[in-house]
Formats: C-alpha cells, sequence, structure tokens
C-alpha cells in the first residue's frame, strides 16, 4: 500500500498550518479517495493507499489551495512532498465542506464492501435484502446465510461478534451503514466461521456540528419503518446515536407433502395452508467518542433492541395410511417470540506522529441477549383422539457475553511490519423448555415434567495470534498464526451433558504482486473451523409443529476447513473487473439430519409419523470455482455491476450413495441509472441456482426489483419509491430424500412489496448528488 505525507507552513513566515485539509484526489477521475488534517505541526500523513497516480490538494482557510501530482507504484510506494508553502489570499475564504462519493458495492480482491446509503433497494427493507446482491450469498425464509453454499458464516456488529438471536431479515437496513463480507480472513480475524466473515457496520456519524436524518418508510399492506439518526460533535467530542421502529406484517403460503415408511408400513402426509407474520421491533443506541489528542480515541456505545414477533399458520392436513380411511384435519400453530439485547462496548485507539503505522487498539464488550419463545399447536377439526387438546412449549433463554481484546501493529520501516493480539470470549446461558397441554378449550395449560427441561451452557475460548508483514518490490507477503483453546461444558436435565476441551492453530498467508497498468494477482490461504452453536449440541427438542422436532447432538465436534483463493483485479479508465478462483474444503463436516423418529411414531398410536431433526459430523464437503465482478460506466447517465459465481458444490450423502455434487451458481446485475441531475433510478436482479444437499436439494431462487430517489429541496430531502421482486417469483423449494422418508415442501412468503419512503436531512447530511459504483472508496476495517 502506497503513503503521502509532508508539511504545511505559511510561505511567507514559514509557520506552520495546523488544522487544514488534505485532499487525495484519482487524476483519471478526480475522485476523492482520502482526506486528512494537518496536526498542530503542520504535519499530515495519508496512509494504506492503492498504488497508482494521484493529485494532492490543500486547502486551508485564508489561503490559496494548492496541489501536487502525487504517484505511487510498486518501486516507490511512498511519497514524501517536504514542506509545502501556502500563500495568503487577499480575500477572506469561507468555510468549505467536501463531500466524497462511496460506490454501492466495492469489490476488493478477498473483500466486498456494501454501502447501504448508495442502494436503492434498501429502502424500506432488511440486511437480508442487501446481503443478496453479494457473490456466491444466499439468505433463506429463516434469514439463514450462506456463501457459497456454506452455511457457516460468522455474524459480526461493528467488528464484535453479533448476539445470538440476531436475524438478517428483521434488521432494519436504514441502521446500517456498510457491510463487509471477507471471504477468507487472515490471522487477525476469529478462526470461527468456515464459510466466512460478514461484518455488519452501524451508523456512526462524524461531521461537526448537528447532523443526522430522519426516515419513514410505508409499504403495501401494513409495513411501516422509521429511523433517526443524529451527532453533535463540538471540538473533539462527538456525541451520536438514534432510534428506530418497524411493524411489518407478511403474508404467506406453503405445501408439504411427506411419505413414510415405517414397520413396513406407508403413510402420506399432505399440507397445504397461510400464514401471517407480524413483527414489530424497537430499538435505541446512544453513544460518546473523545479525542483527548490527534493519536488517541475513546468511544463508549450502549445500545438496546426489542423484537416481538408473531407468527400464525392455519393449514389443513390429510393422512393417508395405506387402504385405511383417509383422515382430515384443520390445524393452528402459533409462535410468539419476545426477543431483545443489550450491549455496552468501549473501544480506545492510539497511533504515533512519529511513528506513522503503528497502532494500538483495545476494546471490552458486554452482550445481555434473550427472551422467550412460546409455540402452540391445536387441531380444529378432526376426528376426537386428535383434537382432544393443546400443545405448548415455552423456551426461556438468557444469553450472557463477555468479551475483551487489544491488538497491536509495529512497522519496523516502510516495507516489514508485525502485529499480535489477544482476545477472550465468553458465553454463559441458563435456560428451560416447558411443555404443556391444555386438557379442554379455554382451560389453562398444565405443565408435563415428561417432556420438560432446564439447561446449562459455557463456553470460554481464549485466542492470541501474531502476524508479519513484508514488501520487496512489486511483491508483497503476510503470514500468520493463531490459536484458539475452546473449552465449553454443557448439561441438560434430566438427561445428560456434554464436555469439550479442544486447542487448535490456525495458520494464514497472504502474497499479492501488483503488475503494471493498475492490475494486482493475489493468493491467501487459511485454515478455519466452524465451531456448533449451543442448541446443536444440547440434547433439547425443539417442537416445530405436532409431527416435527429438532434436537442437538452432545457428540458434535467442530468442522475444520482449508480455504485457498487465487484473485486478479484490473482496472482501466472506469471499468474495473475482478476474477478470483476459489477452493473450499471441510472435514468432519456438520450436517442437518432428518429422519423418522420409528419410537415417537409407535409411541403416537395415529395412523401418521414423527420426524426428527439432529446434526451429525460425517463426511466431507468441497466447494471451488470462479467468481468474476465487473464495474462499467457505459455512459455519463447509466453505470452498470455485475457478479456471479459458478462453482462445483459436493458434499456427503447421508443415504450411503457416495457422495452427491451438482454445478450451481449465482448472479446479480444492478443497473444504475441518472436521467436528470436529482433523478437516480436503479434496476437490479439476483439468481441463485440449485443446490444440493446431504438429503436432496434446493431449488433456484430469483428475482427483479426496481427503485427510485428523486432529491427534493436543494437536497435536504430525498423521496424514494421502490418495488420488491416486481414479477413475484422468489421462492423457497426443497426437495428431500433420506432412508424410508421422502418430503417435498413449497413455501412462498410475501415478497412483491411497494415502499414509498421519505427522508430528511439534518445539518451538512445531504443525498450524494450521483450514485457510484466505481471500485475504489474509504471501507474502513475491523480486526481481532
Amino acid at each position: 500500500m502506497g503513503e503521502v505525507s509532508g508539511t504545511l507552513l505559511d510561505q511567507a513566515t514559514r509557520q506552520p498550518l495546523p488544522f487544514a485539509n488534505v485532499l487525495l484526489l484519482r487524476v483519471s477521475d478526480s475522485a476523492l479517495v482520502a482526506n486528512t488534517q494537518t496536526a498542530e505541526n503542520g504535519t499530515f500523513a495519508l496512509t494504506n493507499l492503492a498504488l497508482g497516480r494521484y493529485l494532492v490538494r490543500a486547502e486551508a482557510l485564508g489561503y490559496r489551495s494548492i496541489r501536487r501530482p502525487a504517484t505511487m507504484d510498486a518501486t516507490t510506494p511512498v511519497v514524501r512532498l517536504g514542506e509545502w508553502g501556502m500563500v495568503a489570499a487577499a480575500v477572506q475564504l469561507g468555510g468549505v465542506v467536501v463531500q466524497g462519493e462511496k460506490a454501492a458495492l466495492v469489490n476488493e480482491l478477498g473483500k466486498i464492501v456494501l454501502n447501504v446509503d448508495k442502494d436503492l433497494n434498501s429502502a424500506g427493507g432488511t440486511a437480508a435484502d442487501v446481503l443478496q446482491k453479494v457473490p456466491s450469498v444466499a439468505v433463506d425464509e429463516n434469514g439463514q446465510v450462506s456463501l457459497r453454499g456454506n452455511p457457516g458464516v460468522t455474524l459480526y456488529l461493528d467488528g464484535k461478534p453479533a448476539p445470538p438471536n440476531l436475524r438478517l431479515d428483521q434488521l432494519p437496513a436504514s441502521r446500517l451503514e456498510t457491510i463487509e463480507v471477507i471471504t477468507n480472513p487472515g490471522a487477525q480475524y476469529s478462526a470461527q466461521g468456515t464459510g466466512g466473515i460478514i461484518n455488519l457496520v452501524q451508523k456512526k456519524p462524524t461531521q461537526d456540528g448537528w447532523n443526522g436524518d430522519a426516515l419513514v418508510t410505508m409499504g403495501t399492506r401494513d409495513k411501516y419503518t422509521a429511523s433517526l439518526n443524529l451527532n453533535r460533535k463540538v471540538g473533539n467530542i462527538n456525541f451520536f446515536g438514534g432510534v428506530d421502529g418497524s411493524d411489518n406484517l407478511f403474508r404467506g403460503s406453503s405445501s408439504l407433502q411427506q411419505v413414510a415408511t415405517v414397520d413396513g408400513s406407508t403413510t402420506r402426509t399432505d399440507q397445504t395452508g397461510r400464514s401471517t407474520r407480524d413483527q414489530t421491533a424497537i430499538g435505541g443506541r446512544l453513544g460518546v467518542g473523545y479525542a483527548p489528542s490527534d493519536q488517541q480515541r475513546l468511544s463508549l456505545t450502549a445500545q438496546y433492541y426489542k423484537q416481538d414477533n408473531q407468527t400464525a399458520q392455519d393449514f389443513t392436513t390429510r393422512l393417508t395410511d395405506g387402504l385405511a380411511p383417509t383422515i382430515d384435519l384443520q390445524n393452528q400453530n402459533s409462535q410468539v417470540e419476545n426477543l431483545y439485547n443489550a450491549r455496552v462496548s468501549g473501544d480506545y485507539r492510539r497511533t504515533w506522529a512519529a511513528y506513522p503505522g503503528r497502532v494500538l487498539t483495545a476494546s471490552a464488550t458486554y452482550l445481555l441477549d434473550g427472551g422467550t419463545v412460546t409455540t402452540q399447536q391445536r387441531v380444529l377439526d378432526g376426528p376426537a383422539r386428535y383434537s382432544r387438546n393443546a400443545r405448548q412449549q415455552l423456551l426461556d433463554v438468557t444469553i450472557q457475553m463477555p468479551s475483551a481484546q487489544v491488538d497491536y501493529v509495529h512497522p519496523l520501516d516502510d516495507k516489514r511490519g508485525w502485529a499480535a493480539g489477544v482476545k477472550t470470549d465468553l458465553m454463559v446461558t441458563p435456560g428451560s423448555a416447558d411443555y404443556s397441554v391444555q386438557p379442554t378449550t379455554g382451560a389453562e395449560f398444565i405443565r408435563q415434567e415428561a417432556g420438560s427441561f432446564r439447561y446449562k451452557y459455557r463456553q470460554l475460548i481464549p485466542q492470541a495470534y501474531g502476524s508479519y508483514q513484508h514488501k520487496s518490490g512489486a511483491w508483497e507477503y503476510q503470514g500468520g498464526l493463531r490459536a484458539e483453546y475452546t473449552g465449553l461444558q454443557a448439561q441438560v436435565l434430566p438427561t445428560g451433558s456434554a464436555r469439550q476441551r479442544i486447542l487448535n492453530v490456525f495458520p494464514s498467508a497472504t502474497v499479492a504482486r501488483t503488475l503494471p497498468h493498475d492490475q494486482r494477482l493475489q493468493f491467501s490461504y487459511a485454515r478455519r473451523l466452524n465451531r456448533p452453536n449451543f442448541l446443536q449440541i444440547i440434547a433439547l427438542p425443539i417442537y416445530l409443529d405436532a409431527r416435527n422436532y429438532v434436537v442437538g447432538n452432545p457428540d458434535l465436534r467442530p468442522e475444520y476447513v482449508h480455504v485457498a483463493e487465487l484473485g486478479h483485479q484490473v482496472a482501466w479508465q472506469t471499468t474495473t473487473l475482478s476474477t478470483t478462483l476459489f477452493g473450499r474444503f471441510a472435514s468432519q463436516s456438520i450436517q442437518s439430519l432428518r429422519t423418522i423418529d420409528t419410537l415417537a411414531t409407535r409411541l403416537s398410536g395415529q395412523p401418521d409419523f414423527i420426524t426428527r431433526t439432529s446434526y451429525a459430523n460425517f463426511g466431507n464437503t468441497a466447494s471451488y470455482g470462479l467468481e468474476v465482478s465487473l464495474t462499467q460506466t457505459i455512459a455519463p447517465w447509466w453505470k452498470l455491476t455485475a457478479n456471479g459465481s459458478y462453482y462445483r458444490n459436493q458434499v456427503a450423502s447421508f443415504s450411503g450413495e457416495g457422495t452427491r455434487a451438482n454445478f450451481t451458481g449465482t448472479a446479480y446485475v444492478l443497473n444504475t441509472f441518472n436521467p436528470t441531475k436529482t433523478l437516480a433510478v436503479q434496476l437490479s436482479g439476483n439468481y441463485r441456482a440449485p443446490l444440493v444437499v446431504p438429503q436432496g436439494r434446493l431449488l433456484e431462487v430469483y428475482g427483479v426489483d426496481v427503485a427510485l430517489r428523486q432529491r427534493l429541496f436543494r437536497d435536504r430531502a430525498a423521496l424514494t419509491l421502490r418495488v420488491s421482486d416486481v414479477f413475484n417469483t422468489r421462492r423457497q423449494y426443497t426437495q428431500l430424500a433420506a432412508d424410508g422418508l421422502a418430503a417435498d415442501l413449497r413455501t412462498k412468503y410475501e415478497t412483491r412489496v411497494g415502499y414509498l419512503g421519505f427522508t430528511w436531512f439534518l445539518g451538512n447530511n445531504k443525498p450524494a448528488s450521483t450514485i457510484e459504483n466505481q471500485p475504489k472508496g474509504d471501507t474502513g476495517g475491523f480486526g481481532g
């Protein structure tokens, strides 16, 4: 990476000029790449810059702006401008506000950054809606994220572990500033997550004075969202915060056909019905940042969010058992979730002006997460033996997660440096699952000792890492080693317990070469793991309905994976093309398995069957293929972003057939049009091809979205209109096949929705004049 430094002086007096603005502009299109202010002694430094040709422009109140060219290449990555004299202006100048443009999607080698505000299709949507635009990413109807077919994705919130109950399909996009997707993290990142890391960065404005924005969005058929984000910066103190709320009602339909063979008897279950999901949420965040000097920053943030979700399903069930008469039932299932999470975090950052690149960071976080989930199943109409009572399960969970970490980066010179860090994560969660029945309609539910459980779970993960980086001409090398110890204890009363003590070492390495004509070639390797979560380990049965339940496996072990990537990126004029060859090879894979519980089926005494979903380590999985990303300015008013992947997905078959594999992929196209200076239009579409799983396959999902934004009142406001899934094509279709069991599940949620949003900008905040899709920008980052 390149660096530009120098000192600004008054040309006449030779006195230093503090707090002057220094801007770095790209020569090809004059886009703002980076900016900083001079220190009290007039010095400045812009670091971590991509190699290339730039203009350095300096601006100071009462002085004429000046500029100098700066070319950073492989042989001269560091440009030192020395003392730079500025001439006093004859007329006193007013204040200057410089606003840079960020791309909607920034594609770097090994990292993809989504700037949420630049994506019009995020208006009124969720983080899951935004993530659909990332190559090889899929989000199912439950908010579960998978990358390249792998669900082992680790979620972070502001660079720290996300709450366990965080659902991306319920996180408002208006709360987010960027989403970072790191496909192959290095040693400075936690080894957890075989599918990579997704970091959700919340808004934290830092402009001087009062600034912010207020947003109100209304969607068709009872969907409402509102948010307010503010900051107040006075001197070296910055106060920031925000509140948001939502109330969304979604409707859907589903059908399920299952055929099972138990003790030589074949039973068929056919279910069709409709459902509604009412999701309400309210939350707030408050923080303060303090900079006692240019080299030190402190921040303290507290936030609290509460979610209340109600799901109701009304469906018919037809049971067919051989030649016996068919039984028709009218069923009703309901689920009420009352969830909350609270988090307090403190961060410290220290740099040294005399030693550019030296950085010390420390943070501590306490997370409290929990709530209750109440599930009920009823038979409204059918034979008496089916409708005699209603069943209920009440889950009560409390999760405490304190963590602390320290990271230090130390450059040895302009070409070499090392970094190290330590971290500790603790998770403690007691909880209960109470099973109750209602003898008659309207009576109170009576707790049943058989089927009710208490559990305790404790997991401690101390970690440490070290890495070394070296630059030599056009080459750059980085290697690291991370050690993590996992100690957990789980106990479920009255059934049993689990205990694990595991020490792992995770190497990683990156080799990169800068090529002529703005090209970069990079190879990276890392070993990672996927620890099972506590619900996958504890033997706690959770009932999805009267015929299906999920239970953990105390013998489940972590999954280990080797990830390798070879990427190439080239940029010319207004076009950037990135290609990545990737391979992911996992052993001791964690697989979700659905089987018939023959004992429960016999004990039920009914002409149907009970299915059990659990988890197991078996076989190896692999995926390898190609990802391509293209950004292209077709015309001054039309910009295109396209990305896609094509890869082979291979899993072990649970039915003993060996290996199941198929070629699959994803595609996403985003067109941004600017027909007028104040109007922006986006048209996008995405496609995910069929994907095999150990017991079946997931069929394709695709859809088209359109959005437009009109800036109003001299950029003080903006009106956004969008329609998601214009052709109403997005649905989930799963086909499963196991020993003695075949299932066909089709689910269609309400995806075609129209949203109308109005945003009012406060202070210096305003909508960007254009929506850029160039592959450059200030992407930020996180570590630890």
